[in-house]
């Protein structure tokens, strides 16, 4: 399986905001970890404000997307803060970087993980600014969307998924995960994202299910693992009221349970990235058990200079802005400053 780096203003409306009495104590150690890895990716932008991936490699358009959510996660916006003009430099480069017919990406071979990852971006920074740059964001964001709609696949098993290239026929759960959230992102904004094409995804997303282990695969019969899991939980979460805790996502969750983190894993930036989310939004045993776990793996592990390098072959290619972001955004969960980990409070009939 392949992730980029490039391997969230999301449910406003799907997703009622948590009350300000369930915010979560400070934690110090939690807090100064993110404090440092901010000042780290601060300390790495390029000049151009984009962030590259790996060691020698150039400007990346998904690796900057994914550091200007992590400036969000933690609270920090473009006008406000030390970390305002970091913030507004990646969201411009981002700006820059989407070509005439919408598209966003640097590098063409896996283009629709840089476009996913960047729309989902652009409806975040939509979702928490104002003024004349928030205008310009739902200008590209508006024309972001009708691309993923575009690169929806319409035929056979692979019907409703997405996969590197706007163009063909076949389909992943990693690179479905990202459209799924950029479009339910936009939707809540107002953007036109027909229902069908949620509706199509979430069918997608159920034939990767392994109806044995309850986890899910890269592909419909293809490979299970722990991170397309954790994305495919997420996914559905967020899909409707009536996918929260359903019996598909409960029986995956139990699966996420009995695989924790642990560093050096497959794909262990990815997992960190959606496992939190997905556990976040189930909560209770869930979320309590994999936070434990996760801060336990992730604040015994970070460099001296405020990031994370991985240990992981993915995070030996793309380098420590990737994993260094991941990681930001992983933590973050619980303060809940994007719109994407935000979740109802309000206990449902499975949750009594």
């Amino acid at each position: 399986m392949r992730f980029l780096p490039v391997a969230a203003a999301l449910l406003l409306l799907a997703v009622p905001q948590a009350r300000a009495a369930d915010a979560p104590k400070k934690d110090k150690d939690l807090e100064d970890a993110v404090s440092k890895a901010l000042t780290f990716l601060q300390n790495n932008q390029r000049e151009d404000g984009g962030w590259s991936a790996g060691q020698a490699g150039g400007p990346n358009a998904g690796v900057s997307g994914l550091c200007v959510m992590a400036f969000l996660s933690a609270g920090h916006v473009p006008g406000e803060g030390p970390f305002a003009a970091t913030v507004e430099k990646g969201i411009r480069f981002v700006l820059k970087a989407q070509q005439a017919n919408g598209l966003i990406a640097t590098e063409g071979h896996h283009e629709m993980y840089h476009h996913g990852i960047c729309t989902l971006m652009l409806a975040e920074v939509a979702g928490m600014t104002e003024g004349p740059l928030a205008e310009e964001v739902r200008k590209k964001l508006e024309k972001a969307v009708a691309v993923i709609l575009k690169a929806q696949r319409k035929d056979g098993q692979n019907r409703g998924g997405w996969r590197y290239t706007v163009n063909g026929t076949d389909t992943d759960i990693s690179v479905t995960g990202w459209q799924v959230m950029a479009l339910r992102a936009a939707k809540n904004l107002g953007c036109d994202v027909p229902p069908e094409a949620i509706e199509r995804a979430v069918e997608y997303v159920k034939r990767c299910q392994d109806p044995a282990s309850g986890g899910f695969r890269y592909m419909p019969n293809g490979r299970l693992t722990v991170a397309c899991t954790g994305t495919s939980i997420l996914a559905l979460e967020i899909c409707g009221k009536d996918q929260h805790r359903s019996p598909e996502v409960l029986k995956a969750a139990g699966f996420l349970l009995k695989n924790p983190p642990v560093w050096a894993g497959d794909q262990f930036s990815y997992c960190m990235y959606y496992c939190s989310q997905a556990t976040f939004q189930l909560g209770g045993q869930y979320w309590n058990s994999y936070r434990a776990q996760m801060h336990k793996v992730l604040l015994g592990h970070r460099s001296d200079g405020g990031g994370w390098f991985g240990a992981d072959a993915a995070s030996h290619v793309y380098g420590p802005k990737y994993t260094t972001a991941m990681a930001v955004l992983a933590l973050t969960v619980e303060y809940r400053y994007l719109p994407i980990y935000q979740r109802g409070e309000e206990p449902t009939e499975k949750e009594k």
